[in-house]
């Protein structure tokens, strides 16, 4: 496990394997921002850098030996382009840890004149140090680098940004498990222990007691699994707390669409289907050990969704624990139907807000690509919220309407609601009219749609590891933290 501190010593004499450097970006070529480096290589550091086509570009990281300069005897720059504010920090920092896997130690000097700014080069280079190597056997293991230290004289917070991180590692690690071993109860039982240790109330409710308490949207998707779903309540209370949260996360371990079978192009990464409850559980465990002033209680809504002969099929009706009752008329939009349980049960919380996390519809994808989540609200101010603190968090966000028009596309000729509008145009906006339907009026909610941002196909980037992301685990850790000093702060 790699661990991080801070340091206020020159990284000119520091004594590590590997010294990070950030450069700045220009017409006269790269600039290191760490004072003393050009003295140290006699004012040919930029000339060397450029030689290996290093013009320091976001992204870009070149290794250069040191020849005894400076006492590290690598250095490794990484690109900042013209400026970098703190996302561009946090990925840099990412970027060249990625590049230094297996080294023991490395240092790292980017521009961190404050507390922000330190933890954010921190928090990126924890968070890029991660790798998922649980089921390989051929030594192709990266080992993550041992210790990082930020160099900087700012007082920022290691302890913080090592729970942050933690919790965004978590999240990773059961989003990247094969769902042959993340299977409902295991994921409950899971949160159970993790919780325990983190000083989390939980309490597990088996088919048995989702049966007959009434969740109709939860069993209804997991009856065609032999694996039965489970609904996790986790619960967070301070003394001090003013303010309330409520999280509730669609937790399907895997989603091959049910009878309304996806393609198999569309099933090989539905592991990460769970994302939204991974994100509700790592957030709780990090609000727990950070010890913020504010309650939360977490909902994880668990289910398999699968085809079989118990499997609910399209036109069937289910009851939610609402009373409201669902007409389905496609098994593959059944993240919506666990969460209006989760949705409506949270509501007895009497929370000052609601937020749902899912990797609900693909139109996610289709409207705001891989790395932006789409928020959605019943009040505009809350909306903002979300979007404002997922920005600050750096994990990518945008505000999205609820068009009343859509509402119409959800009517049932036999039941109160459809679980799906007939056309596809908007449905990432009708999945959050949908949801609206279990918030009683007054109540405060936001949905966040993350289907894209939960899981990386592509390449790594930044601080962002291939697989899970642990995406939207900061912003609810950002939601709690601003709950604190209260919510409209």
């Amino acid at each position: 496990m790699t661990t991080v501190r801070l340091n206020s010593a020159d990284p000119v004499s520091f004594d590590t394997d590997a010294l990070v450097v950030g450069f700045l970006s220009g017409s006269e070529g790269p600039r290191p921002t760490a004072k003393g480096l050009d003295a140290a290589f006699d004012g040919k550091l930029a000339a060397s850098l450029n030689a290996v086509g290093f013009a320091g570009k976001p992204g870009e990281v070149a290794k250069v030996p040191t020849f005894g300069a400076i006492t590290a005897p690598l250095l490794v720059a990484v690109g900042l382009g013209e400026s970098a504010d703190l996302e561009g920090l946090r990925r840099a920092a990412g970027t060249a840890v990625r590049s230094l896997a297996g080294t023991a130690r490395a240092a790292l000097t980017l521009p961190s004149a404050s507390a922000q700014e330190a933890e954010a080069v921190a928090l990126g280079g924890l968070l890029g140090a991660y790798d998922y190597a649980r089921y390989r056997t051929n030594g192709e293991q990266k080992v993550p680098v041992g210790e990082l230290v930020v160099l900087t004289a700012a007082e920022g917070s290691a302890e913080r940004v090592a729970v942050v991180a933690d919790a965004v590692t978590l999240v990773r690690d059961l989003v990247n498990t094969p769902p042959m071993d993340l299977w409902p109860a295991k994921f409950a039982e899971i949160a159970e222990q993790e919780g325990a240790k983190a000083g989390l109330s939980v309490e597990v409710l088996d088919e048995k007691q989702l049966k007959d308490g009434g969740y109709g949207g939860i069993i209804g998707v997991g009856q065609g699994s032999a694996n039965p779903p489970r609904l996790v309540r986790l619960s967070y209370t301070h003394p001090e707390a003013s303010q309330t949260l409520a999280y509730v996360g669609k937790g399907i371990t895997f989603d091959s669409g049910g009878l309304s079978l996806k393609p198999s192009a569309a099933m090989d990464w539905m592991k990460s289907d769970m994302g939204g409850a991974g994100a509700v559980f790592g957030a709780l465990v990090g609000i727990a050990r950070l010890g913020l002033k504010v309650n939360v209680v977490g909902y994880l809504c668990l289910a398999e969704n699968l085809p079989s002969g118990t499997a609910t099929r399209p036109s069937d009706v289910l009851t939610s624990y609402s009373g409201k009752t669902v007409e389905v008329l496609d098994t593959d939009a059944e993240g919506r139907l666990v969460l209006m349980d989760g949705i409506a049960r949270a509501v007895e919380d009497d929370p000052d807000l609601i937020v749902d996390v899912a990797t609900l519809t693909g139109a996610q994808i289709v409207a705001l690509g891989w790395r932006t989540a789409g928020v959605m609200s019943n009040e505009d101010d809350v909306r903002e919220l979300v979007v404002s603190v997922a920005d600050e968090a750096g994990e990518g966000a945008w505000g999205m309407p609820l068009p009343e028009e859509l509402r119409k596309g959800l009517d049932s000729p036999i039941a109160d609601i459809a679980n799906l509008q007939p056309e596809r145009w908007g449905s990432m906006l009708a999945a959050g009219i949908f949801l609206k339907e279990f918030v009683p009026e007054g109540r405060r909610w936001a949905h966040i749609d993350m289907a894209g941002p939960a899981f990386n196909k592509g390449e790594p980037h930044g601080y962002t590891p291939k697989g899970g992301t642990g995406a939207i685990t900061r912003t609810l850790i950002g939601l709690a933290e601003r709950a604190a000093t209260g919510l409209n702060k």
